[in-house]
């Protein structure tokens, strides 16, 4: 049994590098079975050489924004992938200062067929901090809270959650008795936990990366908007909007908009 906890994550909060990372936005994602170049293909990376450790991959990023042409919109960046060993056999673990985009949720499931895929990521700013575990092609939980899970078994990670130091209850609700945690220390740990990868300060200065530049993902299209809130009193309100309701509306608005103001002598 591997009986690491956030403890043995402390380090983080003194880390440059990880310092960089969390005001920079990161994910980092961790792959079974497949190769470094394997998965910076699935992930459709144009080459882009070596880096030798962080200092290498971070000197990539900021040569591409450093580029003459560089968009501050443009989301597409260099990722850096290394193998290594862990459960079950060799890994590949993959680091990118992307903002927490993360890798595409089609080529974590394509990466995870037949393996696994653990990956976890903040986008900087006011972060947001995200979870997510593949299991052979299925997203089997993922979360930003850890009392609030989704997946198609959110329960299952309940035990290795609490083990290493997340305040859930048996059932997986918050604990308001337990202590409070350093949840990202923690979900280093649960990556561990699912992966047995000790992620290292030295294991991401010091690897060898081959570097790729991923590119930009086409924006998802929509078919509506959902709201869906309940109040502290329990009331709830529901309400669905297709895109072409939505859109007649910012037509009809626009229309309202653009059209004269006419002024009568009773307005006057």
């Amino acid at each position: 049994m591997n009986p690491v906890t956030a403890h043995d994550y402390a380090w983080i909060r003194t880390s440059p590098l990880f310092r960089h990372a969390r005001e920079s936005g990161y994910t980092l994602t961790l792959i079974r079975g497949r190769t470094p170049g394997e998965v910076l293909r699935v992930m459709e990376a144009e080459p882009r050489g070596t880096g030798e450790g962080a200092a290498g991959l971070i000197e990539a990023e900021d040569a591409r924004r450093g580029q003459g042409d560089y968009d501050y919109w443009d989301e597409s960046y260099v990722a850096g992938a290394f193998s290594l060993p862990g459960e079950r056999g060799d890994w590949t673990l993959v680091l990118g200062f992307d903002g927490g985009l993360g890798i595409a949720d089609v080529c974590m499931r394509t990466l995870s067929t037949g393996g696994r895929v653990v990956a976890h990521s903040t986008n900087g700013g006011k972060p947001i901090d995200l979870f997510h575990w593949f299991e052979d092609g299925e997203l089997r939980t993922t979360f930003e809270s850890p009392a609030v899970r989704d997946g198609s078994t959110p329960d299952e990670l309940v035990p290795l959650l609490r083990e290493v130091g997340f305040p859930l209850t048996p059932e997986g609700g918050h604990d308001e008795s337990a202590p409070d945690v350093d949840r990202k220390a923690a979900v280093l740990a649960l990556a561990e936990r699912l992966t047995g990868i000790r992620v290292t300060e030295s294991l991401l200065q010091d690897a060898t990366y081959e570097l790729g530049l991923v590119p930009e993902q086409p924006a998802e299209e929509w078919s509506g908007v959902v709201i869906d809130i309940t109040d502290a009193h329990g009331e709830r309100l529901h309400r669905e909007w297709t895109y072409e309701e939505i859109a007649t509306a910012s037509d009809r608005a626009r229309a309202e908009a653009d059209a004269p103001v006419v002024i009568t002598p009773e307005d006057t």
